[in-house]
């Protein structure tokens, strides 16, 4: 989730208010000192809104992006095999299990933040090729300049909708297509239907995975039609959040693995009860039984995920 968006999709990835507790923020301003080169906090102006980078106060290296004063994403330049988010470690956990350990994989990422999973996936899986798609130019360039990737790490980025820059992914390219896209803290409708999800099998490989943060509070409505939607079009489906998402009793982040092929849903499983801030894994028939009985979504049908409360930034 994020700060004020203008615009179809402004693709700003990673995060959001419920997964952010604990972060730092930071005065603004342009000090004179920044990343790289000192503590002090550095902003600018975006297509999103004030983007904002302050010091994580208790890890040198560490910077907490922000939007309009709500946390996006953080880096670790110490360690960029280091996620701080929950949300992060859940697909991190993902990128981990979708090959043998080290092998370079295929990765598309619809939203850029601060491109903490595609640095976490550089650093862990050396050699892979991955494609960021980010509409948000403005932020990329305020990222390159003050938390500047690897030019080796073999991340290449698109300032494009996130869904028109799905299309211009090669048939089958993909191993990994991960969805981390929010505009005004919603996801975009046009990112949340199956014909969504008909270009996302197009550009994965056989047995590639989808994975995707999605974000919801009671009644939990959008998150049971997204499983929906993606029970539509994939046969293999599993779903990872914190217990009080999946009672309905607090907006959260759930993030939704799906495939072709089986997915490791033991070992997943296993690997979010024991993350810092433990959550809960379903799939099949608990899956199915949670959404209800919810419809697929299309595009003619399609609308935002949901709007935070505002407390969700406090």
């Amino acid at each position: 989730m994020a700060g004020k968006g203008k615009g179809k999709d402004k693709g700003r990835g990673e995060a959001r208010g419920a997964e952010a507790g604990g972060a730092r923020r930071g005065r603004t301003g342009a000090p004179a000192a920044g990343p790289g080169g000192g503590s002090a906090p550095v902003s600018a102006q975006v297509e999103g809104g004030l983007a904002e980078l302050a010091p994580d106060r208790e890890r040198a290296g560490g910077w907490t992006l922000l939007i309009d004063g709500a946390p996006q994403s953080h880096v670790d330049l110490a360690d960029p095999g280091r996620l701080a988010f929950a949300y992060q470690r859940r697909i991190g956990h993902l990128i981990d299990l979708a090959a043998p350990a080290r092998r370079p994989l295929n990765v598309v990422h619809l939203g850029g933040g601060a491109f903490t999973l595609a640095r976490y996936t550089a650093a862990t899986r050396p050699r892979s090729r991955q494609q960021v798609v980010e509409v948000d130019a403005a932020l990329v360039a305020f990222v390159r300049e003050h938390l500047p990737p690897d030019p080796q790490a073999g991340i290449r980025v698109r300032a494009l909708d996130a869904r028109a820059g799905l299309a211009k992914v090669p048939d089958g390219w993909a191993d990994l297509v991960i969805a981390d896209v929010f505009s005004g803290a919603r996801t975009p409708a046009h990112l949340t239907s199956t014909e969504f999800l008909d270009e996302v099998r197009r550009t994965l490989a056989p047995g590639g995975w989808y994975a995707a943060n999605l974000a919801d509070g009671p009644p939990l409505a959008h998150l049971k039609g997204q499983i929906a939607t993606a029970a539509a079009r994939f046969p293999n489906l599993a779903l990872a959040a914190d217990p009080v998402v999946w009672r309905g009793k607090r907006f959260g982040n759930a993030v939704l693995a799906a495939s072709d092929g089986e997915l490791p849903v033991a070992e997943f499983t296993r690997r979010v009860a024991s993350d810092p801030h433990p959550g809960r894994v379903e799939h099949g028939r608990a899956l199915t039984d949670f959404a209800g009985g919810a419809a697929p979504v299309a595009d003619a049908s399609a609308v935002p995920s949901p709007q935070p409360p505002p407390s969700v930034f406090r």
